[in-house]
């Protein structure tokens, strides 16, 4: 055979082999990008994140509207600059389609570059009201910060709290729930003694929680990053608080599934205004908690796992709306107004916020088969986040 036959029989072999149908050719796969804190103080946050969002795609499968899903989780060590540089390497270089989102400052990085590439983020962790203002491509299936503090202040001044002191981790999230809560409590009659911000890294509590018993009130606002609930439930026993008739409530960080088997009894009695527990009384919450413990060495499922579970069950939906198309506008689009039926409860996503609505609910911590559980005694139904609301 001469040289050229061979060279024009090998094109087409080659060109052949291009258009032909594979297993699963490259532009058959989706990739999503999940920018977590996996390193660090808050990794045990993003870790429960990428344990949540595997686990759906356990249960679910990986092909969607004809196309195959790849998860690709990276570590941003919750340093903004990090998640921004990490984001655009997994938009650029992996050709991820979609994004899955994190800790509310990396979140914020974010915003510029997934508005100019266009690619749909769904924010799995940040509870930080602004957060979806900040480009149209955002959508949460978390919390936010002022759904949980509203409701606790208005449940706590029914309920016999006349003066509470504030103790919140000075970042972010921590600034909003205080506001929110130290404005809600006012408005429904309540006095603030004193509102005070903790270090965020490597926090020492003993002291805030002094000052806060010298301050003498009835109720103490507490507002941490899940993994540091463990640390404030101990410095708060060791000083004494659990035996000095001050009520302690707070979001459901503070009483965090993953942290509550570990807590002390003392702990007993705490109310928190959470929208997940692995309490919640339901068959698909029970399947739910079963699973993720099966499938991670028998650690329980918290609030976050829960956020990110829904995130791609979010994503899944949409790309059977767009059937598999990834562009950003058709799934966003396709994302508002969203609703099911969730591991926490009812949900969807407000077609005009693009924002998570969902039930919070009022749970005191209780011992249940040995172990410490929030339990759920009270619903708020399909709360929609109040600082949207007065801003419309």
């Amino acid at each position: 055979m001469s040289r050229t036959r061979f060279a024009v029989l090998a094109g087409v072999v080659l060109a052949l082999a291009a258009v032909q149908p594979g297993p699963t050719r490259a532009q058959d796969v989706v990739k999503i990008g999940l920018v977590m804190p996996l390193t660090g103080v808050l990794g045990p946050v993003g870790k429960q994140a990428v344990a949540g969002a595997r686990l759906y795609m356990a249960q679910h499968g990986d092909m969607v509207a004809g196309r195959k899903i790849e998860l690709i989780a990276r570590d941003d060590a919750s340093v903004p600059d990090n998640a921004k540089r990490i984001a655009q390497e997994l938009i650029v270089n992996d050709k991820a389609e979609i994004l899955g989102g994190g800790l509310t400052p990396s979140v914020l990085a974010l915003a510029p570059l997934v508005t100019e590439s266009k690619t749909a983020t769904v924010v799995m962790v940040s509870g930080t009201s602004i957060v979806t203002e900040k480009s149209p491509y955002f959508v949460r299936t978390s919390w936010t910060h002022a759904q949980q503090a509203s409701v606790l202040a208005d449940w706590a001044a029914r309920n016999g709290s006349k003066r509470a002191t504030i103790i919140a981790s000075d970042w972010a999230p921590g600034r909003e729930a205080a506001g929110v809560f130290s404005a809600s409590f006012a408005a429904a009659g309540g006095a603030i003694v004193e509102a005070m911000k903790v270090p965020l890294a490597n926090p020492d509590f003993a002291p805030f929680l002094q000052r806060a018993r010298d301050g003498n009130p009835d109720t103490l606002f507490i507002f941490v990053p899940t993994s540091q609930a463990g640390i404030l439930a101990k410095q708060f026993v060791e000083r004494g608080l659990d035996k000095s008739g001050i009520k302690l409530i707070g979001p459901g960080d503070i009483a965090d599934d993953e942290d509550l088997p570990g807590m002390s009894d003392a702990m007993i009695g705490t109310i928190t205004a959470g929208f997940y527990s692995a309490a919640h009384p339901s068959d698909l919450n029970r399947d739910y908690v079963a699973s993720f413990r099966k499938a991670n060495a028998n650690v329980r499922p918290n609030f976050i796992s829960v956020s990110a579970y829904d995130g791609m069950h979010l994503i899944y939906q949409a790309l059977k709306a767009t059937g598999g198309k990834t562009n950003g506008d058709a799934l966003i689009e396709a994302m508002k107004g969203m609703a099911w039926e969730s591991p926490r409860g009812p949900m969807s996503i407000d077609p005009v916020t693009r924002d998570v609505v969902h039930d919070i609910y009022i749970r005191r911590v209780e011992k249940v088969g040995g172990e410490l559980y929030s339990v759920e005694h009270e619903t708020f139904k399909a709360v929609k986040d109040p600082a949207k609301i007065a801003n419309k």
